[in-house]
């Protein structure tokens, strides 16, 4: 799997940006991150893990808690 960042700016229509990201093809979902507020990325998070572990998920779950978790978030 891999991962685009796109930064953006606080004007920035969030909904219809990741509505015109889906429409492409290969894409299979989207996420909008706040960056200045990691505490709802990490509600995000577990919010995803119910569906990954339905599906067997259990690498990704993993993955995106560890990563969360790690992220150097110093740049504030």
């Amino acid at each position: 799997m891999k991962y685009l960042k796109i930064n953006t700016g606080e004007k920035a229509d969030l909904e219809a940006l990741k509505n015109a990201i889906l429409q492409l093809k290969g894409v299979d979902s989207v996420d909008i991150i706040d960056e200045e507020n990691p505490e709802s990325e990490l509600k995000k998070a577990f919010a995803k893990t119910k569906e990954q572990l339905k599906k067997g998920d259990y690498e990704t779950v993993v993955n995106d808690i560890f990563d969360l978790l790690i992220k150097d978030n110093s740049k504030k």
